[in-house]
């Protein structure tokens, strides 16, 4: 999957046809699946015939047992459908969602210079995210090095100057170069 530009953001992927009218499944990649609600258009990316930021219209979309429904306007077959399979649904980067104090998009933190808050030390830079069920983890440097994103470490987050300070575990460092 490729990543969003820095005036879009990748909401949900596009998987298999659901029916025979046009719909399909997505994979949400939103923390608020109820977003999805109050969309009325979305710009589609990739997938199996190779979108490049085309605006499709939403007719609707719901919830069905845990998984995104999508019917756009327009695509009313199983093959028209079946061409929109993988794409990534993006949204522009003014209509994300509101977050609460404390929370952050993933998108904003990747390219985070990554800084040891006493010593000032640079750890590396944020380059991605790994997800296991627990919290989630920054991936520093390709995967040099995995730092756990809780309170407790990741102590200072300020996306506006690209930066995060940490309080590392002793011995965190050492765990990860083996």
């Amino acid at each position: 999957m490729s990543s969003s530009t820095p005036e879009q953001v990748t909401v949900a992927v596009l998987g298999r046809t659901r029916g025979n009218r046009g719909e399909l499944t997505a994979s949400c990649l939103s923390s608020r699946p109820e977003r999805f609600a109050s969309l009325t258009s979305v710009i589609l990316n990739g997938g199996d015939a190779a979108l490049e930021d085309k605006s499709f219209e939403i007719e609707k979309v719901w919830d069905h047992g845990g998984t995104l429904i999508f019917k756009f306007a327009g695509v009313d077959s199983i093959n028209d459908a079946e061409k929109l399979r993988g794409a990534e649904v993006r949204v522009p980067k003014a209509e994300r969602v509101q977050l609460e104090e404390g929370e952050f998009f993933h998108s904003d933190l990747v390219g985070c210079e990554v800084r040891d808050r006493l010593s000032g030390r640079v750890i590396g830079q944020v380059t991605g995210w790994e997800e296991y069920g627990g919290p989630a983890l920054l991936q520093i440097d390709e995967g040099r090095l995995l730092i756990p994103f809780v309170k407790a470490i990741c102590v200072e987050i300020l996306p506006e100057e690209r930066l995060i300070r940490v309080d590392l575990p002793d011995g965190l460092e050492a765990v990860n170069d083996r």
